[in-house]
């Protein structure tokens, strides 16, 4: 952990986000804190940066290569490295139960499929492409994914952000096997059903709680696993 001192979380103004910037930022890190809305994301550096921790906003588009680039280049310049992503920005694009529209495999457009990706998989994987090299061989990529992207456990309904997730877990063995020769570790995370915005007011689980398993992969010690699928730190089937 010692080793660790620069993060990025990404999607960071509410929800998991920003409960993973908070804690983070209680363990000593400087954390840039990003999101699409400037404003927002602002106030909430604004806000918790009064527990005298180092919290930083810059603005983030995750569909934008441009957005990222810039952001690239901002860490450079203030840290010259990074320690820890998390790619926490996703969007859950299927019709929910309240729209009355159908969720189901028939009635899923391609442009449903196409904007779940864009958020959900093609950003990720452009963050990793040009984020991990600024970690010089060490460091913590945790790709937050979801159950509903587990082939094992694959049902029916919800076919972009399904899909969309089962892609993102592709995404974690790929950059977990081509880094094995370093101490860059990659792992997804399903935080279980949370109390946020996606996941609704009925959910089990807490923020605070949703966090855990992110917060211990992305401190993992050098001995930890990498190209994994865990929820609350136990491994669970892709």
């Amino acid at each position: 952990m010692s080793e660790l001192k620069v993060a990025v979380v990404t999607g960071a103004n509410r929800g998991l986000g920003l409960e993973t910037c908070r804690q983070l930022g209680a363990l000593g890190l400087t954390v840039f804190l990003t999101s699409r809305d400037q404003d927002k994301g602002k106030e909430t550096v604004q806000r918790l940066s009064s527990s005298g921790h180092d919290f930083r906003y810059h603005p983030l588009d995750v569909t934008d290569p441009e957005s990222i680039r810039k952001l690239v280049d901002h860490i450079r310049e203030q840290t010259g490295r990074l320690d820890i992503l998390i790619n926490n920005a996703g969007i859950f694009p299927d019709p929910s139960p309240a729209t009355g529209k159908s969720s189901s495999v028939f009635d899923t457009g391609l442009d449903i499929l196409r904007t779940a990706m864009e958020t959900n998989t093609y950003a990720p994987l452009f963050l990793c492409q040009q984020l991990i090299p600024l970690m010089n061989g060490y460091g913590r990529v945790v790709n937050v994914s979801s159950g509903m992207g587990q082939l094992s456990d694959m049902n029916g309904c919800c076919t972009g952000y399904r899909i969309s997730k089962t892609a993102l877990n592709a995404l974690t063995r790929i950059f977990a096997d081509e880094l094995k020769e370093t101490q860059v570790k990659v792992n997804s995370a399903c935080p279980g059903w949370v109390r946020t915005d996606m996941g609704g007011e009925n959910a089990e689980l807490t923020p605070e709680e949703g966090v855990d398993g992110i917060l211990w992969l992305a401190t993992l010690p050098d001995d930890g696993p990498t190209g994994g699928f865990f929820r609350h730190r136990k491994p669970i089937p892709w």
